[in-house]
Parts: C-alpha cells; structure tokens; sequence
C-alpha cells in the first residue's frame, strides 16, 4: 500500500540493536563445569542510531559481549567499541556515515573521518582483546572492563577480521584488502605478528579484481588468499549500484605464498565461481595444501551487480586441494558434508595442522538464510555426523570450542554458543560436551535479556 514504510529485517527482531550496557549475573541451570574458566566474547553489529537510507548488517557499530566463567557461575558484561565513527556519532546525536562505507551516502559532517566500525570478529593476541573488521585497524579493549583503548596502530595500516594465530609459534598471521589510497581497490596486504604484538613484516600487492576478501586460510608453511567474485567497484557505487555485487563471471582464484616468502612468488590457482565467507582449518602434507571451507555456489546477502537483488543461497563443507608440485593451477573440489551450515570451528591447538573433528552452526531445514537452527559436529575420520537441533525457532550463534585441559586430546573440551530463544526473546550461553552434542547442553547460563544475531566469537583463558 502507498504509504507503507519499509522495516530493514536487519533491525528487526533479534537483529535489532540493544543499546544498554549491562552487568548481570546469570541464573545457571544444569552444571557449568568447574574446569570451564575464562570467558567468551562475542560481538556484532549493534548501531547506536538508527541508520538514514540504506543499511547493510555488516555496516552497524560493534558491540562487544563477555561471559566470564568461573567456579560454575557466570557474569555477563556488554560495551560499545567506541571507535571514533561511534564517538562522532554520540558527539552529535544521530547517524552520519554511509552503509558499507559508501562516500556517496555520508554526512559532510563526516567526511575525513575514520569510519570504521569494529563489529566482526574479536580475539586476545599479545595480552590484547582486539575487535575487527574489514577496514581498519584492530581496536584494543580491555579484556576484563571492556573499556575501549583505541586503535591498535602497530599493525601500520588495515587488518581485515580474520587473522590466524598459530598454536605452535603465538605468531599472528594477517592480510587486509582495499589497500590504497582508492576505496575499493584490488590492493591487498599481507602481514605477520610476533607473539609480543611487535609487528614483523608488512608487504602490499595487487589482488586479480578488486573484491571482498573477507577471510583467508593458513598452514604450517603457507598463507592462502581467496579472491573470489563478490566484487568491490568505485566506480559502481559512484553510479548509485552497489560498492559490493556478484560478479561470478570474474572466476575464482587463491593465490598460495609460503609464510615467510615475499609477495612476488604468490602463485595464483583457480576454481569455478563461488563463495567462502568462513574455512574451517587449512594443512599441508607433502606438495599439497589442503584446505576446508564453507563453500557458497553464488555469494549470499549481496545484489548482482546492476543493482538487482542476489540469489539464496546455503553454504556446505568442501575440501580444496592444492597440488604444488603438479603442472595444473586449478584447485580440486571435494565435497564434505550436505548440511547446510556456517561459521566452522576446530580446536584450535590444530588451527594450521590436520585437524579430526570439526563444529559448525547448521540449518537442517535448507531455507538458504543466515539463521541456523542447529549446531553439528562432524568427525572427519570416521564420518560420523551429530546435530543437535533447537526448537520452537530458537537460533544459535557460532559455536566456539574450549579445551578441557592443556594436553586433552584433539576435540576434548567443551562447545560454548549463544543461543537466542524465540518465544522468550532473551537468550542463554549453553556449554556442551564437545564430542557429544545430541545429547544437549550439560549447562545454561540464562540471560534476562536477548544478545543480537551477530558474527564471530572466541574463548579466551583470562
């Protein structure tokens, strides 16, 4: 009807922001096991106003989440990244800077200001809790407060959100994209992090096409760096279309370094139009790399590129194959699992190495959205597959695992999620025994209010 006004379903329900900074004590039913200490922090968007025109979820302010677990009981504690776009924002009082980073749709009151939002993932590196996105530097919090330190400079330019820490060195390994002084270029970097936080290396080079390089996968040896046609185009978001559309006639490509290498030895392999938002775990052995990832047919969440909207789409377990040593640069596709699913977790003490068990937010109910109703645990060895499926709507966050103690074997812990309950409309932290999921969560922690869907989380022994 004429008049009708249009609710972005990413501000709506459980994707609507909650914009109180809250402490709470959490009511444990169950048990949370005494050797489970630490605490896991999440984060997503979380806008502080509401946006003016066009929002895309990637683009809200980030909110860090903390449950802090010890002696069985848990505390609860969330805070605004108060970057400097949040604090321009706050000073003013109302939304100013452009979904996606778009200079076509930002406030003259921004312009020339950092715009960057800290939302996607979160991680400790050096006695740091740093929070991540696509195109800023990591931003520093206090890991106990949550206070907000500031942007971690060391790393000398952008830092996109997935960097790889290696559970043998403490190195961290990372790369960003849209380096230069044009926005929405094909200029990537490539860098590495000592144990300390001193930044060792930082070198530039130029992707094939200019694209959303949101994640990239690592080996003992080797950095890997997909550049997939989810593309990036200056030119197109000065015409109004989307800075960000699927281009699949762009193909596929991964280029493949060693470690330690310079960026001029990239060799760069091939594959059929696709997407990978998230892999699980990336090893080699011998001359071949092997890497496994949730693999999209077409890029979801995003339009084509003259402006129309994009397909539905799910992604599933697929293994890549590199072979080093022989004559073909295309990479070999094995499937893995036909559950769709997302957001793939592995123990990481085998983050790099070969790795047995693997866990992953799934949606058995094949409806190809970003809402996943299940959480599964697959053992690679003997192809045994347990899911534990939720009911009554009820949607759970990435599933992040927890070691039992520091020689436990591979997969021996816990598995740590969020889960939103639909009908209460508040959400619970549940722990479960990592190995035996279908049976239910061991314990919940169960808040009083809901934690909005967001992206990534990560365990960290305080």
């Amino acid at each position: 009807m004429d008049g009708d006004v249009r609710i972005n379903p990413y501000l709506a329900g459980n994707f609507a922001p909650v914009r109180s900074e809250d402490d709470f004590d959490l009511k444990v039913t169950g048990e949370i096991p005494a050797g489970l200490r630490g605490a896991l922090f999440r984060i997503g968007p979380n806008p502080q106003f509401d946006p003016k025109g066009d929002y895309h979820w990637f683009g809200g302010d980030g909110m860090v989440h903390g449950f802090y677990v010890e002696d069985g009981k848990v505390r609860y504690r969330n805070r605004y990244v108060r970057t400097p776009k949040w604090e321009l924002e706050h000073e003013h009082g109302r939304h100013l800077f452009g979904a996606m980073g778009n200079p076509m749709t930002t406030d003259p009151l921004a312009m020339g200001n950092e715009g960057g939002v800290a939302n996607t993932n979160v991680l400790m590196h050096a006695g740091k809790l740093l929070a991540l996105e696509e195109a800023h530097h990591p931003f520093a919090m206090d890991a106990r407060t949550l206070e907000s330190k500031g942007y971690d400079r060391a790393f000398k330019g952008k830092v996109t959100a997935h960097p790889k820490i290696d559970p043998k060195t403490g190195e961290m390994l990372w790369f960003a994209y849209g380096v230069g002084e044009m926005p929405l270029s094909a200029g990537m970097s490539y860098g590495r992090t000592a144990p300390d936080g001193t930044l060792i290396s930082r070198q530039d080079f130029q992707a094939p096409f200019a694209c959303m390089a949101h994640d990239f996968m690592v080996t003992e040896h080797h950095a890997l760096f997909p550049i997939l046609p989810l593309t990036a185009s200056l030119e197109r978001a000065m015409k109004g279309l989307p800075p960000f559309a699927w281009e699949p006639d762009k193909g596929a490509y991964v280029g493949v370094m060693r470690r330690d290498a310079d960026v001029s030895t990239i060799r760069w392999f091939n594959a059929p139009a696709c997407y990978v938002f998230h892999p699980l775990n990336s090893w080699e052995d011998g001359d071949k790399i092997y890497c496994d990832v949730m693999r999209y047919n077409v890029a979801p969440l995003f339009p084509k590129a003259d402006g129309s909207p994009g397909d539905k789409a799910a992604a599933r377990l697929m293994r890549w194959t590199f072979d080093l040593a022989g004559n073909s640069d295309a990479i070999i596709e094995t499937p893995l699992d036909d559950l769709d699913g997302e957001f793939p977790r592995v123990d990481p003490r085998v983050e790099t190495l070969k790795h047995r068990h693997a866990w992953y937010a799934a949606d058995p109910t094949g409806a190809k959205t970003v809402r996943q109703g299940a959480i599964a645990q697959l053992d690679l060895t003997t192809g045994k597959r347990q899911v534990y499926e939720l009911n009554g709507g009820d949607q759970t966050s990435e599933p992040v695992f927890v070691k039992r103690s520091a020689d436990a074997a591979e997969g021996d812990g816990w598995l740590t999620a969020v889960i939103w309950r639909a009908a209460e409309n508040r959400s619970d932290l549940a722990v479960f025994e990592a190995r035996d999921i279908a049976k239910g969560p061991i314990g919940i922690a169960e808040m009083p209010r809901r934690v909005p869907f967001g992206f990534h989380g990560n365990w960290a022994d305080l």
